[in-house]
C-alpha cells in the first residue's frame, strides 16, 4: 500500500493545485482582456480594422475557410512540415553530437563551422534552396532544419562535454565502451537537457517553415499570410498568426507533457 500523505503535504499539494489553477484562469481573463480590447478599439475606430482587423473579423474569414475545407488543408501541409523537419532535427542533431562526442578531434576541426552556420541568417539561405532544390515541400523542411539543427548540435555536443567525467571513468574501468558511455551515462544525464533543446527546436522549426512558404509554397499559413499581404486580406494575414501562435503553443504544451512523464519515470 501507498504510504499515506501527511497534514503538510496534502496541504502544499493542495496549494500548488490552486495556484496552477489560478494561473490558467488568468491566462484565460488576459486573453479575453486583449481580444475585447481589440474588438472595441476596431468598432470605435481607434484602430483601423482594415489595416489592424479583428477579432471578429479573423472568425468570420475562418468560418468561411471551413465551408471549403480549405485551412484545414492550410493548417495540416504547416503541421506536417513542421513534425518532419523537427523529428529530423532530433534525431540529426543526437546523432551528430555523439559522432562529435566519439571523436574529438573531428569536433575540434568542425566546431568553427558549426559556430559559423548556426549565425548565419538562415532566410538568406531559403533563395539558394529553391534554386538548388526547386520550389517545393523539401525545400521548405530543409529551410526549416538548418534553422534548428546546428545550434541544436552544439547545445548537446556541449552537454555530452559537462557530464560527470567519474561515470565515465567508472563505467571505463567495468571494461565498458564507448558506446556503454554513450548508452549509459551520456544519453540518460542528458535527456532533460534534450527534452529542453526539444522545446526550442519545434518553435525554430515552425519558424523555419513559415519562412519557406513565404519563398516556396502554394500552401499553408505561411503562403495564407504572404497572400494575404500582397492582396490586402489583412483578415487572412491575422488569421494565419493567431493560428501560427496555437500551433506553436500546443506543440510546447505536447512537449511539456513528454518532459513531465519522463521526469515522473525517472523519478519512478
Amino acid at each position: 500500500m501507498d504510504n499515506p500523505l501527511s497534514a503538510a503535504q496534502a496541504a502544499y499539494l493542495k496549494a500548488q493545485a490552486r495556484r496552477r489553477r489560478l494561473v490558467l484562469l488568468g491566462q484565460f481573463l488576459l486573453f479575453v482582456l486583449f481580444s475585447g480590447l481589440w474588438e472595441l478599439t476596431a468598432r470605435c475606430g481607434i484602430l483601423n480594422d482594415f489595416i489592424f482587423s479583428s477579432p471578429s473579423q479573423m472568425i468570420k474569414t475562418f468560418l468561411q475557410m471551413t465551408e471549403d475545407l480549405s485551412i484545414f488543408r492550410h493548417i495540416g501541409v504547416t503541421l506536417a512540415e513542421t513534425v518532419e523537419s523537427f523529428l529530423i532535427v532530433t534525431a540529426g542533431s543526437l546523432a551528430a553530437a555523439m559522432v562529435l562526442w566519439l571523436f574529438p578531434a573531428l569536433a575540434a576541426l568542425l566546431e568553427p563551422y558549426l559556430v559559423m552556420l548556426n549565425s548565419l541568417p538562415k532566410s538568406a539561405l531559403a533563395p539558394v534552396l529553391i534554386v538548388w532544390l526547386g520550389s517545393n515541400t523539401k525545400t521548405i523542411v530543409t529551410a526549416a532544419v538548418s534553422v534548428a539543427l546546428f545550434g541544436s548540435i552544439m547545445t548537446l555536443y556541449t552537454g555530452f562535454r559537462q557530464v560527470d567525467p567519474d561515470k565515465v571513468k567508472l563505467i571505463r574501468t567495468l571494461g565498458g565502451g564507448s558506446g556503454d558511455v554513450l548508452k549509459r551515462v551520456l544519453v540518460p544525464s542528458c535527456i532533460p537537457l534534450i527534452v529542453s533543446g526539444m522545446k526550442v527546436n519545434i518553435g525554430l522549426c515552425l519558424v523555419g517553415v513559415v519562412i519557406g512558404e513565404f519563398l516556396a509554397a502554394e500552401e499553408g499559413l505561411g503562403y495564407l499570410i504572404i497572400y494575404g499581404s500582397q492582396v490586402f486580406k489583412m483578415d487572412l494575414v491575422m488569421m494565419s498568426i493567431v493560428l501560427l501562435c496555437l500551433l506553436a503553443m500546443g506543440f510546447y504544451k505536447l512537449i511539456g507533457l513528454l518532459e513531465t512523464r519522463i521526469s515522473k519515470k525517472r523519478a519512478g
